[in-house]
């Protein structure tokens, strides 16, 4: 069964500071159903205490970005890998126990060089433009969305990441997407119960019959 991607909500808890751990709560009470930790700029002790914290404390899925290392030591469900990551055959293949592997896809040449890697899901983007990543290049638009949704192999479902808000799920799920992945639209700042429901409401809404 494919992982339930309708709303990764991404997390970097050095940017909350003592707050991040009541935010991945409010984010998981709002309808997130994956958690994804994302410390680029953090020691790996700080990754993994983090990381540790959220596994026990969360009933949704927590996924690990980039470090493999972390999502083994840490239990978690799943790890995210980047297009100049580790490959996720690789990965996978060395994992100490099984592991779902998630994998950004940017331009047609990384969709094939990625379909036969066996991903759970591809996060597709950036779709319009965003400040929460300084890397994520040039946004694809919709219609670049599409065209790599259509790249996607049968049964892996895709997700949209990058300048997603509740206004823009629908366009998105309406080129392929199964989900979101976000982050500026849910942390920092208050009510994220309350916006996480909104863009979970709205992506059931899109993805409803």
């Amino acid at each position: 069964m494919s992982p339930d991607v309708r709303l990764i909500a991404i997390l970097d808890p050095t940017a909350l500071g003592a707050t991040a751990l009541d935010a991945a709560r409010a984010a998981e009470a709002g309808g997130a159903t994956i958690l994804q930790v994302r410390m680029k700029h953090s020691a790996a002790a700080d990754f993994l205490a983090w990381t540790e914290r959220l596994v026990a404390a969360l009933r949704i899925p927590v996924w690990v970005n980039d470090r493999a290392d972390v999502a083994w030591l840490a239990g978690a469900a799943g790890l995210h890998l980047g297009a100049d990551d580790l490959p996720a055959g690789r990965v996978r293949a060395c994992a100490p126990h099984p592991v779902r592997i998630g994998v950004s896809v940017g331009t047609v040449v990384e969709a094939e060089r990625a379909r036969p890697l066996g991903a759970d899901y591809w996060s597709l983007g950036s779709v319009f433009a965003t400040g929460s990543k300084a890397d994520a290049g040039d946004p694809i638009g919709v219609d670049g969305f599409a065209r790599l949704a259509r790249l996607t192999p049968a049964g892996v479902p895709c997700v949209a990441i990058g300048g997603i808000t509740g206004e823009r799920v629908a366009a998105v799920c309406a080129a392929g997407a199964r989900g979101v992945a976000v982050i500026g639209a849910v942390f920092p700042g208050p009510e994220v119960e309350r916006r996480t429901r909104r863009l979970r409401d709205a992506v059931d809404a899109a993805l409803r019959p």
